[in-house]
């Protein structure tokens, strides 16, 4: 009998094993993140870019703060190397692993919401003070919103626990659709309950969304024959060593959420409206990221982590390698069409309802500068995951300490006299100041990747801007059409990006882009299948 766990659809030790889990993570990604965009085109709908509505970010923020600290941080750091070791070794030792993680984070987890509900009233002083001038009725408000999404935390941080041990079977498929699944309770809660209980609905959908997700992924654990029982083993080696590599990101995630109060802070100073335009503008960048960049990188972080077990240093550069390669083909693309036909994006997802044109304008004036930041962060995940995967979790964590210490000089430097832009400035900036340390310190500790690294960067560069040049065209031919209507907006949006989108795939298949080829091969077979 085999003594290691079966991967889903074990994945060959071929060229398109990369292309082929980060495709899996993608189209995931991509259910969820049209269903999140569905959910916000909702909120927008019902709520506009009210104070209600900002209320509600400050207070959903507060789950999705712990998560990061507790579970978000630990998951690709420490949680899947570590498991991903002990999956390559016997069942029974790893059903001992997880049942003991699984037993620490329930305890862990239900302290955690229980001190939530004490404390809502000081978060919601802490990160939102500023409501006391524009609206003092949104605090009161925000900590009620607070104490409802208190659960969450145990819900999410559950479902990352799962979703490491998946992710160390390398199974990436339900993981995937466990996203989309938590987006859709609010796609179906809020449009029923809004009439009701007014924004509260929102946060109900939340939980329903993070239930769901939380069954669906445990279902695949158990399908994927973990037998495991729950059991509180702190002694247990593998969490000891879990905890070692956690302190070093914990230590950075602490200033990284000094980061995230502070921007809530003077954001809910600069206007009731402002958290919500930069909600808006920052689900429009996240969704490139999180259908490209965090999928490559999750997909690649096993196969970093087990070449680096091997001292397979060649395996590791070349792997490092084609995902930054393939992530710059895919990213760059996305940035030219969101930076080019962002206002029409905006007008067609959010403008209807409550949510109306100076909305538009100022979640447009957001975005631009956030697409820039997209940019910088995109291929700074697959890089810090380079780190973790080889055990290092001191320097990605030193490095975010020294961004944050970069966007707090710009944030207050900046939020007197650009108001809410001057923090999304700072962000940006951030962004940059932390790509730039952490290439260079990989630089310093892997050595030079492939020279084709650089050329696929050039080529796809030449490519997107021809692509710009043909969305812009189509964009100038379209500018007749009127801007208020959705249908004129779909027809804006889809023409001249498919133009772009066409151009840019021309050109890129002129060039040769290996990557481009890659990527057309495994679609091909996909498709065959």
């Amino acid at each position: 009998m085999s003594t290691t766990l079966p991967a889903e659809d074990a994945a060959p030790a071929n060229t398109d094993g990369l292309a082929r889990s980060a495709g899996i993570l993608a189209i995931g990604s991509f259910a969820s993140r049209v269903l999140g965009l569905a959910r916000e085109i909702i909120i927008a709908a019902l709520f506009g870019a009210s104070g209600q509505v900002s209320a509600f970010r400050v207070a959903a923020q507060v789950p999705v703060l712990i998560y990061d600290f507790l579970v978000g941080g630990m998951l690709s750091a420490a949680l899947v190397p570590v498991l991903s070791d002990y999956a390559r070794r016997s069942r029974t030792e790893f059903a001992q692993v997880v049942g003991a993680l699984i037993g620490a984070f329930v305890v862990i987890l239900s302290l955690l919401v229980i001190l939530l509900e004490a404390t809502a009233p000081a978060l919601s002083w802490l990160l939102a003070a500023g409501f006391r001038d524009s609206d003092p009725a949104l605090l009161t408000l925000t900590t009620q919103l607070i104490r409802v999404l208190a659960p969450v935390v145990w819900l999410l941080g559950m479902a990352g626990v799962v979703t490491a041990v998946l992710y160390a079977l390398q199974r990436f498929t339900f993981p995937a659709m466990a996203t989309a699944v938590f987006n859709l309770g609010v796609v179906v809660m809020a449009p029923v309950l809004a009439p009701r209980i007014g924004i509260y609905s929102v946060a109900v959908g939340l939980l329903f969304g993070a239930t769901a997700q939380l069954a669906l992924m445990a279902a695949d654990m158990m399908r994927a024959g973990v037998r495991f029982g729950i059991r509180l083993d702190w002694r247990h080696p593998a969490l000891r060593r879990i905890l070692w590599l956690y302190l070093p990101i914990a230590a950075g995630l602490v200033v990284s959420l000094f980061q995230v109060g502070l921007d809530r802070r003077l954001a809910s100073g600069t206007g009731a409206s402002s958290i919500a335009w930069m909600a808006n503008a920052t689900t429009l960048q996240q969704m490139p990221l999180g259908l490209i960049s965090v999928a490559i990188s999750l997909a690649a972080l096993p196969r970093l982590s087990q070449f680096y077990a091997e001292h397979d240093e060649d395996a590791y550069r070349t792997t490092l390698a084609r995902g930054l390669r393939l992530l710059w083909l895919l990213i760059v693309p996305a940035a030219v069409i969101l930076w080019l036909l962002g206002p029409a994006v905006v007008r067609l997802l959010f403008q209807r309802g409550a949510f109306t044109a100076a909305d538009t304008t100022q979640v447009v004036a957001a975005l631009n500068i956030y697409l820039i930041g997209m940019i910088f962060a995109a291929v700074d995940f697959p890089l810090n995951f380079a780190f973790y995967a080889r055990n290092n979790t001191l320097l990605p964590a030193l490095v975010g300490v020294a961004s944050v210490a970069v966007y707090t000089v710009v944030a207050l430097t900046l939020v007197q006299t650009m108001g809410y832009l001057g923090l999304v400035w700072a962000d940006t900036i951030k962004q940059a100041a932390h790509l730039a340390i952490i290439a260079f310190l990989l630089w310093r500790v892997v050595g030079r990747l492939h020279a084709r690294t650089l050329q696929g960067f050039f080529q796809v560069l030449v490519a997107a801007a021809a692509m710009a040049v043909a969305t812009a065209g189509v964009a100038w031919l379209l500018r007749s059409l009127p801007a208020g209507g959705s249908w004129a907006n779909l027809l804006y949006v889809t023409c001249a990006g498919l133009a772009g989108g066409v151009v840019y795939a021309l050109v890129l298949t002129w060039m040769g882009a290996p990557e481009w080829r890659l990527l057309v091969d495994t679609v091909r077979r996909r498709l065959r299948r």
